[in-house]
């Protein structure tokens, strides 16, 4: 994003498609982050809260950002906590797939391939695609063996203790269980931080 940002002037005309397709989004983002209110004329309907200049001035463009968990997983993550570190999007959409799948790096080998693999093959091969990750079927096998246990110990401590498990804490508490892995650590669950780019310790090039 900030590296197309910098150098827009000189792709504006390029021919290749990728280029000008980098400027027109650079370009897009821009215009969300700069929007306000007051660009806009004033309706007859509006709020009269939304007609004093100075609401108008400060009421900026609400930006969600959407992705899926194989952006985090094949490396997109410290983009993705940038943006979210510096307050440039307001709303993020996505789910807790990245989460399940740097676990399971952690717990049996992950291998980089292509992002334009055949999936049909890859599938009839018993391989799953993430990105360009390749993670064959026993790893998540392997994966519902280790977490089974450790969330059947989580319910009692609730039924029990009455413990309330955020999605942070069950973080935190697989974080604990795995030991072996730098993904994730205690300190860095409590921080709500990611420590380290998907795997990229312990992805193994096939």
């Amino acid at each position: 994003f900030f590296f197309f940002s910098s150098r827009r002037r000189h792709t504006r005309c390029s021919g290749v498609s990728w280029a000008r397709r980098c400027v027109q989004e650079t370009e897009l983002i821009k215009n969300m982050l700069q929007w306000r209110l007051s660009h806009e004329p004033i309706q007859e309907n509006e709020d009269e809260e939304f007609k004093q200049q100075s609401v108008r001035e400060n009421t900026k463009c609400t930006i969600y950002l959407g992705y899926t968990s194989n952006l985090v997983s094949s490396g997109l993550r410290e983009i993705i906590r940038y943006l979210c570190q510096h307050k440039l999007v307001d709303i993020v959409v996505t789910t807790a797939g990245g989460v399940e799948e740097d676990f399971i790096k952690c717990l049996a080998p992950t291998y980089l391939g292509e992002f334009d693999l055949n999936d049909s093959e890859l599938r009839q091969n018993f391989i799953n695609r993430i990105g360009n990750l390749l993670v064959p079927n026993t790893n998540y096998c392997v994966f519902e063996d280790w977490v089974g246990p450790i969330f059947e110990e989580m319910y009692l401590e609730q039924k029990q203790k009455g413990t309330i498990f955020s999605p942070s804490s069950i973080i935190k508490r697989l974080g604990e269980k795995i030991n072996n892995c730098l993904l994730y650590t205690s300190d860095a669950a409590d921080d709500l931080l990611c420590v380290d780019l998907g795997g990229r310790r312990i992805i193994k090039k096939k």
